[in-house]
């Protein structure tokens, strides 16, 4: 049901005019309220609203690129149509992305592929997602023991001098990740697994 009710808030924000501005307040507001019932913290929420940053970007260049009707803004020269359609971009994205923190921060990745399962998605797509969630935890603490393992080289990611060994380190990252993944795969074909396979 939760899935459900996202991809329908979803719609209902996409569906919203863009000259009506005050409309948005409401699934704003909403997508807030969830995301404190999940317990989620801006420290949590920001960083994550990093998923957003191309289209952010696609917001800001729409004003200069559309064409229409300009007017003088500045010393530039924006299209109103592109102004009303970056707006409504940044708005119904930004929106969109807070409710499915609030969906991701409230329902454990076993919850998400049973959902998935009971509204008859196919089965490669949520086997996909379950080794994508399983691997992810994986790859991340091994990010945090190569993190730890520079720091306590003296290694400051955040300076420049520090980037040779970063990308070093992703690369590493890479290359045992990819590795393993075959491990597994092998080990499963091994033991009679076929990608049509059920695998909850």
């Amino acid at each position: 049901m939760k899935i459900v009710g996202l991809v329908a808030f979803a719609a209902a924000v996409v569906a919203l005019p863009r000259e009506a501005t005050w409309p948005y307040a409401i699934p704003f507001v909403v997508a807030l309220v969830f995301l404190a019932r999940a317990g989620a913290t801006w420290r949590w929420v920001l960083p994550r609203l990093s998923v957003e940053v191309p289209f952010l970007l696609f917001a800001l260049l729409m004003p200069f690129v559309a064409l229409g009707e300009r007017i003088p803004v500045g010393p530039f020269q924006l299209s109103v149509d592109g102004l009303w359609a970056g707006w409504s971009l940044l708005a119904k994205g930004t929106i969109s992305v807070l409710a499915a923190l609030a969906f991701a921060r409230s329902t454990p990745p076993e919850l998400m592929l049973a959902g998935l399962r009971r509204l008859r998605v196919p089965e490669p797509l949520t086997q996909i997602g379950q080794f994508f969630a399983r691997y992810l935890t994986v790859t991340a603490g091994r990010w945090q023991a190569l993190s730890r393992a520079q720091a306590a080289r003296g290694l400051d990611p955040r300076t420049p001098a520090a980037w040779p060994a970063l990308t070093q380190a992703l690369g590493v990252l890479f290359l045992r990740s990819y590795e393993h993944g075959e491990r597994v795969h092998r080990a499963m074909l091994a033991r009679g697994w076929t990608p049509t396979e059920d695998s909850r």
